[in-house]
């Protein structure tokens, strides 16, 4: 073996300190089409949401916020509460969306920010929150079937019908999302109308109890227990929100992302919290709790018909079941939609096996992405229980809204140097309302308790052990944002000859001469690290440095001429 030693008269190259590789965001290509405007947006968002939360969890909340032994009536706290503490993500993803406008969401901003390790953690804890969010809708879907039967006559086993639903979501998808669009759309409309109707007609004709949702027992027992059930509560509901900012990962289907995406997240956000608050007003003003539970005191799965079935009688009940039926489906098909896109992104990037990156020749969907959702979903649908898949999902989702919030404090630090983060949206209030949404969404972890600790614990084991196995070796070492603000806070020196080695190649890469960069390139660079510079002194600067005055010069002359001209003279 022949070992070559570094004497002292070999002086060591700066770029050969630079332990990664340039990879640029502009690399990242899409190949999906852009069919959906503002209307589909807010449409897509809107039954992620809306099925599950209206149909599903208002006789869980009541029973958990009373802290599981006596229902109460003040949930429409824990749904406001919720859509304020979901807020600073959803702005933060508004602006996190129109940099990098790509299918995959929240896990392509947090990779491209924190890297492929933290990234594939976070591509597959998403995926299997998402996934689980979506099995909730079959499993509420399981819960009003009941009521079809008896209007049938015919018995149906519940479980082989969810699945058959399943299988005819995931075919939907398959076929395209122009096709979801057109069955999404009149349903989502349908029900809102729907949901308007019912709460005025409960107004106009029934006996109102206000007190139930305003008085003094509306919370509960004494105050120091009910801060923590109506935290506990805004925790738990937060799954019901999940969906507002679900249209991110279909970003790279999106026309006009700049506009569609942040405004669509917004609107949809309030349109949901609006109907959350008057709707769940109004089912415990009509209804008292105890009516949303059965007998052995556990909630109802299917509390929107007992509402209706109140205001109604039995035929607005079924009329209210059909609906859930149809309602849980449509979000069914929006989740498997979102979910499917995010081992699709991650193959895209070399974490997950490269066939799931694959789009049908046809239908320009990635399919074997959505048929892997679909399966994973089935087991879910047949051996977990909903209040636990409810947990699961909210406590995860959490946890991905603090970091998303991270990332927009972390790319507005490391703009100068990762030139490629400019949102064309971008937050308002920053940093304030990052940071809100950090803190609260720490407190609300925090409150949950372990279940939710230990789901998101088994989530990045699971990230870790895929990254380690399998996308270590595929995944390139790269610049990210992340080391660039850690960096500059821990080794000065270190980060900023990695800020200027990324700078050259940034400016390099955007010509056909990679390696090096002309006199104007220089002066356009000199510009990003040492604006006070005018622009005779970069010209100037060039030329002492191009040494063998050939009009070019390589990174390590960039990097040795800055430090000598530059440094020194600081």
């Amino acid at each position: 073996m022949l070992i070559v030693l570094r004497t002292s008269m070999e002086p060591i190259k700066p770029s050969s300190l630079i332990d990664f590789v340039y990879s640029p965001i502009e690399a990242l290509t899409e190949t999906l089409e852009r069919k959906l405007g503002m209307v589909s947006v807010v449409i897509i968002s809107l039954s992620a949401m809306l099925g599950s939360g209206l149909f599903v969890l208002p006789a869980l909340v009541m029973l958990d916020m009373g802290g599981g032994t006596m229902p109460v009536a003040g949930i429409w706290l824990a749904y406001l509460l919720a859509a304020l503490a979901i807020l600073p993500a959803a702005v933060s993803k508004g602006e996190l969306a129109t940099a990098m406008p790509s299918s995959g969401g929240s896990y392509v901003y947090i990779e491209r920010t924190f890297g492929p390790m933290v990234g594939t953690v976070t591509g597959l804890g998403l995926w299997g929150a998402s996934m689980l969010k979506s099995a909730f809708a079959l499993i509420g879907f399981k819960a009003y079937l009941w009521v079809l039967e008896e209007l049938l006559g015919i018995t149906i086993n519940l479980e082989i019908a969810a699945l058959i639903l399943l299988v005819m979501i995931v075919a939907i998808n398959i076929l395209g999302i122009s096709r979801i669009k057109k069955v999404q759309t009149p349903i989502v409309l349908s029900l809102i109308g729907f949901m308007l109707v019912l709460t005025f007609w409960a107004i106009l004709t029934m006996d109102m109890n206000w007190d139930a949702a305003f008085g003094p027992d509306a919370l509960g027992g004494s105050w120091d227990q009910v801060w923590r059930d109506v935290a506990h509560s805004t925790a738990f509901v937060f799954v019901a929100y999940a969906g507002v900012t679900k249209i991110a990962a279909v970003g790279g289907e999106i026309k006009d992302p700049d506009r569609n995406i942040p405004y669509g997240i917004l609107l949809s956000l309030l349109i949901s919290c609006l109907l959350y608050v008057f709707v769940s007003i109004v089912m415990v003003a009509a209804v008292p709790p105890e009516g949303y539970m059965m007998e052995d005191g556990q909630a109802r799965e299917d509390p929107l018909y007992v509402f209706a079935e109140a205001i109604g009688g039995n035929i607005v009940g079924v009329i209210s079941a059909a609906f859930a039926v149809t309602v849980l489906t449509a979000m069914a098909l929006a989740g498997i939609m979102a979910t499917s896109r995010f081992p699709f992104a991650m193959a895209r990037d070399n974490l997950l096996p490269e066939p799931l990156e694959n789009v049908h020749p046809v239908y320009q969907t990635p399919h074997l992405a959505i048929l892997g959702t679909g399966v994973a979903m089935a087991a879910s649908i047949t051996l977990l229980p909903v209040e636990d898949i409810a947990k699961l999902a909210s406590g995860f989702k959490i946890m991905i809204f603090i970091v998303i919030n991270c990332c927009v404090i972390v790319l507005r630090k490391a703009s100068v140097t990762h030139s490629w983060y400019q949102p064309k949206w971008k937050s308002p209030l920053y940093p304030l309302i990052q940071i809100f949404g950090i803190i609260s969404g720490i407190f609300l972890i925090y409150i949950m308790g372990s279940k939710a600790i230990l789901g998101a614990a088994a989530c990045c084991v699971l990230g870790l052990v895929t990254y380690y196995s399998y996308g270590k070796s595929r995944a390139h070492p790269k610049l990210t944002p992340w080391r660039t603000v850690r960096t500059e806070l821990m080794n000065a020196d270190k980060h900023e000859r990695e800020k200027r080695w990324w700078i050259f190649h940034t400016v390099a890469a955007k010509r056909s001469h990679p390696d090096y960069l002309n006199e104007n390139e220089f002066v356009h660079a000199m510009g990003i690290i040492a604006p006070e510079l005018t622009r005779f002194h970069r010209r100037q600067l060039f030329h002492e440095i191009d040494i063998e005055v050939d009009g070019i010069i390589d990174v390590d002359q960039f990097l040795e001429g800055l430090e000598r001209n530059l440094d020194e003279q600081e």
